[in-house]
């Protein structure tokens, strides 16, 4: 949803003041920082990466500085009071009105702060979509309105709103005439997703990815993230219905007991999201499943995070990411004494993400010698004479190609599994009629 933001926000600048990208901040007219407050000390990583720019500032007063994102909308005016040289806050639901923060900052020489929710403006507001390359993000919510204990998401970027369904089918199509053949639906709860089908109706996410699945073009669909309260079986159903639906799926659990779980407020139980799992095994073999856990939530006791390194052998997870908790201002969980121990909590951490590595590395193991299909992404960021691509699981995959090929799908043998990637061989066949 960030690297979704910034672009946006890139966008929105080029769109109405003609702005280009530098990588050199000396150089920039206008410094914008996108902030995210999910982890721990993100305010004063803000406040580290802010100050490096007040030199600039002061050799060139004309420049803007810009804090964006949840840590702004967290924090608001507060930013510039510890920080005055900042000219702009806003929040991550009012990026689009950057064109104008920015004229008002420059002519009134005065701090303005925006951190307000509008519903659904933000989308009508920004400029037609642009791809880069054969994937995208789309953004088809915003907001979440679970308020589990632990996290911030609700305050800083508001309850749930779905954009309506005609405007996001308009997207994609725009984005698939471009050349994008993956789309990567984007809501901090996906599942609630309730879209205005123009008929007074509203449609449920099932029916957004069959709407999605029959744009001319786009041959694969991802989506993140998920929330088990509300995946329901509709959802799972549309892995069956939908081959466009990539064989993964990422579905956040956050813990395997289920005390740990009513005290997060998650809303469901470890028996209810191993429910889910079955499920989407019988539908799919084969599916990669990943997830996110959260360890050391206040009071864990050993026997409540052995339950969840159970839970992981009982679904054999694939790549998934594990934090330690860390309390967030103004949550619930921040106001519950937290009696477990930082040297606890790295331990359990650290044994959590060495079975998963293991198990990660198990997968890419038996795919060694498959044929997988590769949607090719374009040059390989490691050797500029390889192309690189991702699988259906996500793994990403090297292989000597012509980059003519970029864009397209192609079937590849799996010769050697690497901690973090794949490496393969084309198989000619699958490329000659692209290449002729």
């Amino acid at each position: 949803m960030n690297e979704y933001d910034s672009d946006k926000m890139r966008d929105v600048l080029q769109a109405s003041h003609c702005m280009e990208m530098t990588t050199i901040p000396e150089e920039a007219d206008v410094l914008l920082l996108n902030t995210c407050s999910i982890r721990e000390k993100a305010q004063e990583k803000v406040f580290s990466a802010i100050g490096r720019w007040r030199k600039i500032k002061n050799k060139r007063p004309e420049v803007i500085i810009g804090v964006g994102g949840c840590v702004a909308s967290q924090e608001g005016a507060a930013i510039q009071k510890r920080a005055p040289y900042v000219d702009i806050v806003f929040g991550p639901q009012t990026l689009h009105r950057l064109p104008e923060l920015l004229n008002q900052a420059r002519e009134t020489k005065q701090r303005i702060v925006d951190i307000s929710f509008p519903e659904i403006e933000k989308f009508d507001a920004l400029p037609e979509p642009r791809a880069e390359g054969p994937k995208a993000f789309v953004s088809i919510m915003e907001g979440c309105s679970k308020y589990c204990t632990f996290c911030v998401v609700p305050y800083t970027r508001g309850e749930e709103i779905s954009r309506p369904l005609n405007d996001i089918i308009a997207e994609i199509s725009i984005l698939a005439e471009q050349g994008v053949r993956e789309v990567n639906l984007l809501g901090q709860n996906v599942n609630a997703y309730q879209g205005d089908m123009g008929d007074g109706e509203l449609a449920e996410f099932s029916v957004l990815l069959h709407y999605v699945a029959a744009v001319d073009g786009i041959d694969r669909i991802r989506f993140t993230t998920s929330h088990p309260a509300e995946y329901s079986d509709d959802i799972i159903e549309a892995f069956a219905e939908i081959p466009e639906l990539v064989n993964h799926l990422h579905l956040p659990v956050q813990s395997g007991n289920n005390n740990i779980l009513a005290k997060m407020k998650r809303g469901y139980t470890r028996s209810e999201y191993l429910d889910i799992m079955n499920k989407m095994k019988t539908i799919r073999p084969g599916i990669s499943l990943s997830s996110d856990f959260i360890i050391g939530f206040p009071g864990e006791t050993e026997k409540e995070f052995e339950d969840t390194l159970a839970l992981i052998e009982e679904v054999g997870f694939d790549f998934s990411y594990s934090f330690i908790y860390s309390a967030r201002p103004g949550t619930p969980a921040a106001e519950i004494e937290d009696n477990v121990s930082e040297e606890i909590k790295k331990q359990r951490l650290n044994k959590l993400k060495t079975r998963l590595n293991e198990m990660t590395m198990a997968i890419s193991n038996s795919m060694v010698d498959t044929v997988q299909t590769v949607l090719v992404e374009g040059v390989s960021k490691k050797n500029p004479l390889q192309m690189t691509g991702r699988t259906e699981n996500n793994r990403v995959v090297n292989f000597t190609a012509h980059p003519r090929l970029a864009g397209q799908f192609v079937d590849v043998m799996i010769t050697e599994a690497l901690p973090n990637s794949l490496r393969a061989r084309i198989i000619e066949s699958s490329v000659d009629k692209i290449l002729q």
